[in-house]
């Protein structure tokens, strides 16, 4: 079995997020990284499998070398090597045309990623991967279960969850709980600095979007305290001002 993981590097949930360049783009300076917590349940899930089914387990970044230390964390995780593609993502196409190109040069059995990056949220690069090696593609996986060639997978769709059975190679998109986060532990440090880290450049260069500006969420208004005994009032105000009735 061989296993293809990919992971984003992505703010820390609690960062403080400004922008620089007339807001379009991010100002990175003093933010703290992680892997895409998306990510973490892929990687883990993968973990898993290899720890399960034998075979081996490789790690796919693609960006700079700011995104080293997370890598080294995904191989303390628990994968064998890693793959760094040094170019900055710059769209989801771009992003997708990498990893087609990693995967079609090694034929993985089993892809996973993230349902979503946290920064952009996009949630398209799995489908465009699928497209782009003519394999199918699905998410949000939240349970994947193996047999031979064969996969059991449960997504959730709207209104309730879909099982479906289907035949290797499958591009995943994971989200929880498909796995447990996994905590690196010393050992696992310690032998992820002598695992190869392969540095590749990219290939082509078009870029179907370029964000115009940058805006962050408006601030959370002043909250209105209605009396218990007040219930026709705080359903006139749901109705007139939150609209939400």
């Amino acid at each position: 079995m061989k296993i293809l993981v990919c992971i984003t590097n992505v703010p820390d949930t609690t960062a403080k997020i400004a922008f620089t360049d007339n807001d379009t783009k991010l100002n990175k300076n003093g933010i703290q990284y992680i892997i895409g917590p998306y990510d973490d349940y892929a990687l883990a899930r993968g973990v898993e499998i290899r720890e399960q089914s034998g075979g081996t387990l490789t790690v796919l970044h693609v960006g700079g070398a700011e995104a080293d230390p997370q890598i080294r964390k995904a191989l303390a995780i628990g994968a064998d090597d890693a793959i760094r593609v040094n170019a900055e993502p710059l769209d989801s196409y771009f992003t997708a045309l990498q990893i087609a190109h990693i995967a079609k040069q090694n034929n993985y059995d089993l892809i996973l990623m993230g349902r979503e990056s946290i920064d952009y949220n996009s949630g398209v690069v799995h489908g465009l991967v699928g497209e782009m090696l003519g394999i199918p593609s699905y998410s949000p996986v939240m349970k994947l279960d193996l047999d031979g060639n064969n996969a059991t997978i449960t997504r959730e769709i709207d209104g309730g969850n879909e099982i479906l059975k289907v035949s290797l190679p499958l591009v995943l998109g994971c989200q929880e709980p498909i796995a447990e986060w996994k905590i690196p532990n010393m050992r696992g440090i310690m032998t992820a600095r002598t695992k190869p880290l392969n540095v590749v450049e990219s290939v082509g260069s078009e870029v179907l979007t370029t964000p115009e500006k940058y805006t962050l969420p408006a601030p959370k208004g002043a909250c209105k305290m209605i009396p218990a005994s007040e219930a026709e009032t705080l359903i006139r105000l749901l109705q007139t001002e939150a609209k939400v009735l």
